[in-house]
């Protein structure tokens, strides 16, 4: 079945959506997007992840291009024409076409508005977890705003293909100070040999992950100590556990860092236990 996808007002076949090669989007990165996990054809924790498109937009001054009520019919109908069951939806949203000029564009444009969605395989993701996935570090070089979800994503690319270069899922960067921030594509979670769970504190030099979100939930229902602070790539190669967090994901055991196994180099029971509780909390519908 041919994939369908939403471009600025008109559903078309994806071989043939198309945008202005004059989009800022294209020329300049000057857009935000969303990517919303996909459970039995229904979103999942869309006010979140709107909440979180708007603050974006806010940030980059771009206007919402309509209602979030209408954003939403329309991304549902992207994954029903789809017929998607598992998998994700995209959304993304530039500042519009406008002649080449660094500046916002006087007056201003309509924002331009591009839906896709594609299924995913479950029972693929489901093993993956079950075997852990190998993460590697590179050194921190994106832009200080990594907290606007921005589609000016090279960066991560490179540092993506870096992990996929020397046999690894993901890559985790480290800043100026020797930190682990957050993964290429994801948040970046250890579990201390004293049963604690750390990840970076979501103020200042990641983005504000939703499925981190949810998963400070969880962790509160498991009555499991949260520590929301900075850590180390040494302290979490000597962790008892290790994982990272998206909407495509979930939650992604690690059991290698740097070439260094984790634990027993197995996914840990914590982990696992997350992802299996995860979407009793997050918002489906």
């Amino acid at each position: 079945m041919s994939r369908i996808a939403y471009v600025n007002g008109l559903y078309q076949h994806l071989s043939d959506a198309a945008v202005n090669v004059e989009d800022r989007g294209y020329q300049f990165a000057d857009g935000v997007y969303e990517v919303c996990e996909i459970i039995g054809g229904k979103m999942v924790d869309f006010p979140r992840h709107m909440a979180r498109l708007e603050r974006s937009l806010g940030e980059l001054r771009i206007a919402m291009p309509m209602a979030l009520t209408s954003l939403k019919v329309i991304m549902q109908e992207v994954v029903r024409r789809n017929r998607i069951n598992y998998g994700i939806v995209y959304l993304q949203v530039t500042r519009g076409v406008a002649h080449r000029d660094h500046g916002f564009p006087s007056p201003e444009v309509k924002p331009s508005v591009v839906v896709t969605a594609k299924s995913l395989n479950f029972a693929k993701n489901q093993a993956a977890a079950e075997r852990g996935v190998k993460v590697i570090t590179t050194a921190e070089n994106r832009w200080p705003r990594v907290d606007i979800k921005s589609v000016g994503l090279l960066p991560n690319v490179l540092a993506r293909q870096e992990a996929r270069d020397k046999g690894a899922y993901e890559a985790w960067y480290v800043d100026a100070d020797g930190f682990v921030t957050e993964g290429a594509s994801c948040n970046a979670w250890i579990i201390t040999k004293d049963g604690k769970v750390v990840t970076k504190s979501a103020e200042r030099g990641i983005l504000s992950g939703i499925t981190r979100a949810v998963l400070v939930e969880v962790l509160a229902s498991l009555q499991l100590k949260l520590e929301e602070r900075n850590f180390t790539p040494e302290e979490a190669a000597n962790a008892a556990e290790a994982f990272v967090s998206s909407a495509s994901q979930i939650v992604m055991p690690v059991i290698a860092i740097d070439g260094k196994s984790i634990g027993d180099g197995k996914p840990g029971p914590t982990a696992l236990r997350l992802r299996q509780e995860f979407h009793k909390f997050a918002d489906i519908g």
